[in-house]
């Protein structure tokens, strides 16, 4: 836990500023009817002055409230209280939602980097701000705490600024100060901070209700997601409980950063395990870097006075060039839908508004430019409990469009991750058909081919969009510390298994195929990728490369159920030969045929293919073999 010493207030502070402390009811009535009245943001929205204001609803005819994301209540946002409130939202949170999707309120399209620009700038003038704070210490500072985000830009630019003072308030460090004399109404409140776990304060299921496996798919996702962490990397977490599922899964990362938007409890155990230390972090090193957090007491404490953290305004922490200068930014955000263009739709239901553009488009601009850097969307292939697929053919009338198909690039579900940044319309449509629901494949291809977004004999494969167990998943290191991860074979893999053949010499063309390929028909390569993974299972070796991955080997097998064999055979590329690749998935594959029941292997292999012959007799399987027409046949045992 944080061990340090707990700031000290200035304990004359009352008498000090005397002459600015009022009561709520006192500081409210200062306001005058049609004025515009921001709120503060998050956990630190202060109850007690929006309770003495909504209070006084009958003499303010034509207020309007001005929010982004709040916790709590929202005693304002009701339908009966129209005529003296209006709700004007940067982010349709769950306590306005029913006043935004029922008309009654507003909602402004914004990423959270503009915001403080809007309130400078006069296009958005603030009249009040009704904000809370710490206790000024010695110096007449007072800390934002948990929320600086917005709330800094608002009290800069509001015309009157009334903070409820509350000693449960923690001191965050970093650019969350604001001076006393910049106040003009001190309304002291000792009452606790709202608290909430990341997993329930922001519902991200259209539906508003989790099936019952909604943390095995949460778990799932994050731990795709996790895979595309490298060590060093600095991550953003966006809001939501999928984004927050994947701390649990970065225990086994080095030195990660953090810049992020958000921060929850789930940091904690990070931090405590040396996971989060900031020290590869190109600006700001050491410091986690934020601009708000919810969570529970126990993070609050946390944060409190804690020189790790550095709190600041969203035109900082949001900003994509800020963003952009991190190495190995790694964002990752969610959303509601995502068509098989790429469009990603993340702030509405179709015509409902549902959340806001947030600091998604912020993020997934900066970690784009980033040197390293990985711009991730995340959502579970589902909703309103497995009866709608959210990846689909075209998004839903009136849907906000946050990401654009130019600007996307992982997009992540429990099934995998499709990267489509760079890629032609087809192969993004195949890609996230992948990792779609199994229930849906079918469908999104035909509406695929329908709009004529892939190639019309891909109806062919229909009902063969199969997409490999991660049991098979593995990895290997060579000698010289390259890593090769190995995982299945997948539909979207055609383009990589084409430039593999092509990138192979003759005689490992002759050797793989028994001929003297010069091309490989389109219905071959299609019959390649397409595999069931039961009676055919097809594995790739992949090494990480700026579009993605390289495949540089490829091993199979095939089962003839009327014996339970199954023909093995794999390639290796030229330059990877003779480095022990052949001889690892030889013996994947066997562990993998066992698994599945399988009885052993046979292969045809030419007499002058002295490697395969090699891997083979190096097997450890019990091996017999016969020569004909300078072929030899093999048949292995488990």
């Amino acid at each position: 836990m944080n061990g340090t010493p707990k700031q000290d207030y200035d304990t004359d502070w009352r008498d000090k500023y005397s002459d600015m402390v009022m009561t709520a009811e006192q500081a409210v009535a200062k306001i005058r009817p049609g004025q515009r009245v921001f709120v503060g943001s998050g956990v630190a929205q202060p109850l007690h002055l929006v309770r003495a204001l909504v209070a006084r609803h009958s003499e303010l005819a034509d207020t309007q409230v001005i929010s982004s994301l709040t916790l709590g209540e929202a005693p304002y946002a009701f339908k009966e209280l129209a005529d003296y409130f209006s709700v004007n939202t940067f982010f349709v949170s769950a306590n306005v939602r029913n006043m935004i999707q029922e008309g009654y309120g507003d909602y402004t399209p914004i990423s959270f980097s503009d915001i403080p620009a809007l309130f400078a700038s006069g296009e958005m003038p603030i009249d009040v701000a009704l904000i809370q704070v710490t206790p000024p210490d010695l110096r007449g500072r007072c800390s934002l705490g948990v929320s600086v985000d917005i709330v800094k830009s608002a009290a800069a630019n509001a015309g009157l600024v009334i903070a409820q003072v509350n000693p449960r308030m923690p001191w965050t460090l970093g650019d969350s100060f604001v001076s006393v004399l910049d106040l003009d109404i001190l309304v002291p409140v000792d009452e606790p901070l709202i608290e909430t776990s990341y997993a329930g304060f922001i519902d991200d299921v259209q539906t508003g209700a989790w099936a019952e496996d909604a943390w095995t798919i949460a778990q799932a996702i994050g731990e795709n997601i996790a895979s595309l962490v490298e060590d060093g990397s600095t991550i953003e977490v966006g809001i939501g409980r999928i984004p927050h599922a994947v701390f649990p899964l970065l225990k086994d990362k080095k030195d990660l950063g953090v810049h992020t938007e958000l921060i929850t409890d789930a940091i904690i155990p990070l931090v405590e395990a040396g996971v989060v230390t900031g020290n590869q972090k190109s600006m700001d090193r050491g410091k986690i870097v934020t601009s708000f957090a919810m969570g529970t007491k126990a993070l609050y404490d946390y944060v409190d006075n804690n020189p790790l953290f550095s709190f600041n305004p969203t035109e900082y922490v949001n900003d994509p060039f800020i963003i952009g200068r991190q190495n190995k930014m790694v964002a990752i955000n969610t959303a509601l839908e995502v068509d098989l263009t790429g469009q990603v739709c993340s702030d509405s239901l179709g015509t409902k508004f549902y959340s806001g553009i947030g600091g998604q488009a912020d993020f997934n601009q900066g970690a784009g430019r980033s040197d390293g850097g990985r711009a991730i969307i995340a959502l579970p292939s589902t909703a309103e409990e497995g009866k709608v697929s959210r990846i689909v053919a075209v998004l839903k009338p009136g849907a906000g469009v946050v990401t654009t198909r130019g600007a996307v690039h992982y997009v992540v579900t429990e099934y995998g991750v499709a990267y489509l940044h760079g890629k032609s319309v087809q192969e993004r449509a195949l890609s996230l058909i992948t990792i779609a629901h199994p229930d849906f494949r079918g469908e999104l291809l035909a509406r695929a081919i329908e709009n004529r977004w892939v190639r019309p004999e891909l109806a062919d494969v229909e009902g063969r969009f199969f997409v490999g167990p991660k049991e098979v998943r593995t990895t290997m290191l060579l000698d010289d510390g390259t890593l090769i991860t190995f995982r299945a074979m997948n539909p979207t893999d055609e383009p990589a298994t084409r430039d593999l053949f092509y990138s192979l010499s003759q005689e490992t063309v002759y050797y793989r195929y028994m001929s003297h390929m010069k091309r490989i028909p389109r219905k071959q390569l299609q019959n390649f990728v397409y595999v069931d993974h039961r009676n055919e299972v097809a594995i790739v070796g992949t090494v990480p490369e700026a579009h993605g991955e390289e495949i540089i080997a490829i091993g199979r097998y095939y089962l003839d159920p009327k014996t339970n064999r199954a023909e093995v055979a794999f390639v290796v590329r030229d330059d990877w030969q003779r480095r022990g690749i052949g001889t690892f998935i030889m013996k994947h594959l066997a562990n993998i045929a066992k698994r599945n029941g399988i009885a052993g292997f046979t292969a045809e292999v030419l007499r002058d293919n002295k490697a395969m012959q090699a891997v083979i007799n190096k097997s450890g399987l019990k091996v017999r073999s016969t020569l004909n027409n300078g072929v030899f046949h093999y048949e292995m045992d488990f």
